[in-house]
């Protein structure tokens, strides 16, 4: 029977395995409910996805798990681990706090069939429906929160700014938001990262790989379900979603139908971000918390790998206080604390720091010129030069003199640059970066990326056109809807983002920036990556820019010049906030 699922008790909670949602349109997902044993109503965190909710965190994820597990006990302890599932909540520790846990597999992936089209104007449409199920159910109050990391925090906006009546809060734990700019194309450049995880994280669990798939240790079922379909069937029921990337290279109505409108976003939220995320989700979590029109928003910042602050007691902590408030009314002091909670970055350690306002109140814009000795500074150059790199190398990078004082440096970055190029375009990678004494470069623990730099930003000059009423000075804003080609040799002027981000330099160091016609590369070596990830790490993580159908030789692989003086005066923008 199609409404048939199986209930058991176990660790304490009541477990419903594939409860059935019918949508409008017929078809039947299928949900996991974590819930107190009791005939009580609670409160209901809800997820929706499609990497398998019968899949085991730590069978799908073994390299993240093992880390995660190794490093932060606090992450294990208190449950037995045996529903941990990668970028949801844990429910041995939520359901003793009052919560019912409600897992769904998006359509065509897991338990659920069919068409799998990822973060598709259907998809959100399904998640609202999922929410409205989940506010009526017998075990419910009605109160609806959204939580999870990634995939889990995307949809969150899209589905927002639907406005489902029982959606009452949500926790976006590092979730881009604008699928163009913080996806698929940086600054226009094609990011090959959407095709190669499609084909590691989503295809491995379609639904319908039966046997070939996953047996789940949650409960031993098999996670894809029990249907066998072949290859071309399987391929058939899914988009090609690395082609549809490559067949939309401009932020048309595929790319918008995927993204929210800002102003019809109201519901109350938190949004965390990571200082680390270049290249995914950073970008998204701070927009969203400057751009909703939700009057409750709260932002959190903080560093190390993407998946891990979620689930120790410092991140599960904020958020069983945000959803105690929103979702149960808790007079906990939620909504007396400050808006802003920053994990402030230095080299050794975070120290915590709470805002009123992002970008900080008391950000002093400062302007460091780049002058054609490769030197940054306070002045701009006045004498006409030129300095001239390969379109496809490592190009030339700038350096401040070593800082007289320590300096913090958190907020959005921008870059104006003046450049001619040899060919008919020209892709810029701007990297912003820190130095020792000695040389030797700062970089961190990423999202992903064990070696990661101080801020990343991409602009194809192709792409320059300006969305003036959107445009900030700390914050260019590109259109992306139409090509603008170069003529060889003329200048034009390229105003570039460069994505937020936080780091105390001390006394000594230097700050330079690094104008790349390809993806940084960490100087220091590869890292062997992540068991879920194709390529090995060189300092970007999964998240390169090397398909040869967006990025042909003959035309990106031209020299490409930079333009200083006689009234053109390149600057990188950097966020100073004072002490005290």
């Amino acid at each position: 029977m199609a409404d048939a699922f199986k209930s058991e008790l176990r660790e304490g909670m009541r477990i419903d395995w594939d409860v059935p949602i019918p949508l409008e349109d017929g078809l039947v997902l299928r949900s996991d409910v974590f819930r107190p044993d009791d005939d009580k109503t609670y409160p209901v965190l809800l997820s929706y996805g499609p990497y398998g909710k019968y899949l085991a965190f730590q069978d799908g994820y073994v390299s993240a798990w093992e880390r995660m597990a190794t490093e932060h006990p606090d992450v294990t302890a208190n449950s037995t681990n045996s529903f941990q599932s990668w970028e949801v909540a844990d429910p041995e520790k939520w359901v003793p706090e009052g919560y019912v846990l409600v897992r769904v597999d998006s359509r065509g992936c897991g338990r659920s069939p069919g068409y799998v089209e990822v973060w598709s104007p259907t998809e959100a449409d399904d998640l609202y429906q999922c929410i409205e199920w989940a506010g009526v159910q017998s075990w419910s109050t009605g109160k609806i929160g959204l939580t999870g990391i990634s995939y889990y925090a995307m949809n969150q906006w899209q589905v927002a700014m639907r406005q489902p009546p029982h959606l009452a809060a949500m926790c976006s734990w590092e979730g881009a938001a604008d699928f163009y700019r913080d996806a698929s194309h940086h600054g226009g450049i094609l990011c090959t990262f959407m095709a190669n995880w499609y084909d590691m994280q989503v295809k491995s669990v379609q639904h319908g790989l039966g046997s070939r798939g996953h047996t789940s240790s949650f409960n031993g079922e098999l996670v894809s379900g029990p249907l066998e379909l072949s290859d071309d069937e399987l391929a058939a029921n899914r988009e090609d979603l690395g082609q549809s990337a490559l067949d939309h290279p401009l932020d048309d109505g595929y790319w918008k139908s995927r993204s929210p409108d800002w102003s019809k976003v109201t519901v109350p939220f938190l949004s965390t971000a990571n200082w680390g995320g270049q290249g995914l989700h950073p970008r998204g979590n701070f927009e969203a918390y400057t751009q909703a029109a939700s009057d409750n928003k709260w932002l959190e910042v903080h560093g190390i790998e993407h998946w891990t602050e979620y689930y120790t007691d410092y991140g599960r902590e904020i958020q069983l206080a945000f959803f105690d408030h929103t979702l149960k009314g808790a007079d906990n002091g939620w909504n007396e604390r400050p808006k802003v909670q920053l994990q402030i970055r230095h080299e050794d350690k975070f120290v915590e720091r709470f805002e009123s306002a992002w970008p900080l109140g008391n950000t002093q814009w400062t302007k460091m010129y780049l002058h054609p000795d490769h030197t940054l500074s306070g002045a701009p150059v006045s004498a006409e030069a030129t300095i001239t790199y390969g379109g496809l190398s490592d190009g030339v990078t700038f350096l401040t003199e070593p800082l007289e004082i320590e300096t913090e440096i958190t907020g959005p970055i921008a870059s104006k640059l003046f450049v001619s190029s040899a060919t008919e375009d020209a892709d810029m990678f701007l990297v912003t970066r820190v130095f020792t004494p000695d040389m030797k470069e700062v970089v961190f623990m990423g999202a992903l990326d064990p070696h990661t730099p101080i801020a990343q930003g991409w602009l194809r000059a192709s792409h320059r056109k300006l969305n003036l009423g959107k445009t900030l000075d700390y914050r260019p804003y590109h259109s992306h809807d139409e090509i603008q080609p170069l003529t060889p040799g003329e200048v034009v002027e390229l105003d570039i983002e460069i994505w937020p981000t936080c780091i105390v330099v001390p006394a000594g160091y230097r700050i330079g920036l690094s104008v790349r016609g390809k993806d940084y590369v960490y100087p220091g070596g590869v890292d062997a990556g992540l068991s879920n990830m194709k390529n090995p790490f060189t300092g970007v993580g999964p998240f390169l820019h090397d398909d040869p159908k967006d990025r042909p030789a003959e035309i990106f692989g031209g020299d490409v010049t930079l333009h200083f003086g006689g009234g053109r005066e390149p600057y990188l923008l950097l966020p100073i906030i004072p002490k005290g």
